[in-house]
Parts: C-alpha cells; sequence; structure tokens
C-alpha cells in the first residue's frame, strides 16, 4: 500500500498529470495491443456537474475483433456492439449480468473493432462522490483499494452507464489524460479475467505491484 497516497499527493498527481492536454486521436489509432500497455499510467476523467473525477489507468485487457474469440466483435457488427467499429478513441459501454456496465476505449482504424477495457484506476480526485456513486457513505481517510479495483466497480465509481456508449474521448464529460509513461518493465501480463474462450491470450496487463489492480 503505497504510504504517499493522500487527498494533497492526488491533487498534486492531478496538477502535473491530468491537466496536461487529452491524448490526440493518434494515441488511439495505433495497434490495440500497443495500445492496451500505453493506457497503464494515464489518467481516466470524468466530469460530473462541477465534480471532477479522475483515476490513474492501472489494469487493462485487449480485445481484437475477428481475431479474438472473446471479443464481442468477433462476429462481426451488430447493435449492441457498432461502437467498437468506429474510429478509434471512443468509449464503448455495455451492460453485463443484468446488472453491471464496463467501458472500454475503442482502438485503431474505424472497422476495425477492437476495444481496450479498462479493468481498474487507481482513484486520485473526486473520491468523496466515487464513494457516493459506489453507495459507500462517509469521507475518504484512507486509500480505497476496493472503490475502483474491477471494470464494474469503476463504471459505478465514474458514473458511466449506458448513455456515455459512445462519447468521444477527445470532448470535455470523458477524456484520458497524458498521465506518466509506465516502464515496460513494471508491466505485467496475464490471461483476461471471466472468459470462456481466448483464455491462451495474455492481453491483460497491469502495473506491477499497483494496489488497485483488480483480485
Amino acid at each position: 500500500m503505497p504510504s504517499s497516497f493522500s487527498t494533497q499527493s492526488a491533487r498534486r498527481g492531478h496538477s502535473t498529470g491530468v491537466r496536461r492536454s487529452k491524448l490526440p486521436r493518434s494515441f488511439y489509432l495505433r495497434p490495440t495491443l500497443k495500445v492496451a500497455k500505453d493506457l497503464l499510467g494515464k489518467y481516466l476523467v470524468r466530469r460530473l456537474g462541477s465534480n471532477l473525477l479522475v483515476g490513474k489507468i492501472v489494469e487493462v485487457e485487449a480485445y481484437l475483433g475477428e481475431l479474438d474469440p472473446a471479443s464481442h466483435a468477433y462476429r462481426g457488427i451488430t447493435k449492441r456492439n457498432e461502437v467498437m467499429f468506429r474510429t478509434g478513441g471512443h468509449l464503448y459501454v455495455y451492460f453485463t449480468y443484468g446488472m453491471h456496465f464496463c467501458c472500454n476505449v475503442v482502438t485503431e482504424q474505424k472497422g476495425k473493432g477492437r476495444a481496450v477495457l479498462l479493468r481498474a484506476v487507481e482513484p486520485e480526485e473526486g473520491l468523496n462522490v466515487m464513494e457516493k456513486n459506489r453507495g459507500r457513505a462517509g469521507v475518504v481517510k484512507s486509500p480505497p483499494l476496493t472503490l475502483t479495483n474491477g471494470p464494474a466497480k469503476l463504471c459505478q465509481a465514474f458514473g458511466i452507464k449506458q448513455n456515455e456508449n459512445g462519447a468521444d474521448l477527445l470532448g470535455d464529460q470523458i477524456f484520458l489524460g497524458r498521465g506518466e509513461r509506465v516502464p515496460a518493465s513494471d508491466i505485467a501480463a496475464g490471461p483476461r479475467i471471466g472468459i470462456k474462450n481466448g483464455r491462451e491470450k495474455k492481453w491483460r496487463f497491469y502495473i506491477k505491484g499497483n494496489p488497485f489492480v483488480s483480485k
């Protein structure tokens, strides 16, 4: 558990990372596995009214369309997955198990059907709002390790639902900040979680030792 975690340090991280310009469209148009690794250390930013919610991305999973039997786009375009086939840099949000939303960053060129699932973030700004969105009362006084350590928890904390499906990540309501570059030596890879097909593909990437990675 990082001893440096505090509201004050979160604000410092916010000012030095998030307030830099958004990631450009070109970031998302590269090969999906490259984008997935490079998303680690970047900031997910969500504006909710007067509140700004910020979290550092620490865990992702890549899904490669027709090359990947675990992908929603494996069998081609449908009404549900249409956003996956848009130009990279859009948000694909889907509903699962009749109760949860999960969000993905669309990658590569239009028509490819590629995306990267955001599995976990390290919350840094707007923690009290996130706690409220998760239905957890009280003021945050310590590292909330279970607040956003899973794709459904992340969406609930950030207030991401069906209305955000198709959001352009170059907009102002939801976007990704440049953040930091995580060295390759600090990135771990392993099988994706909760899938039946494609388990042999080690397309889940996360920051080694980060306590906010999903368990």
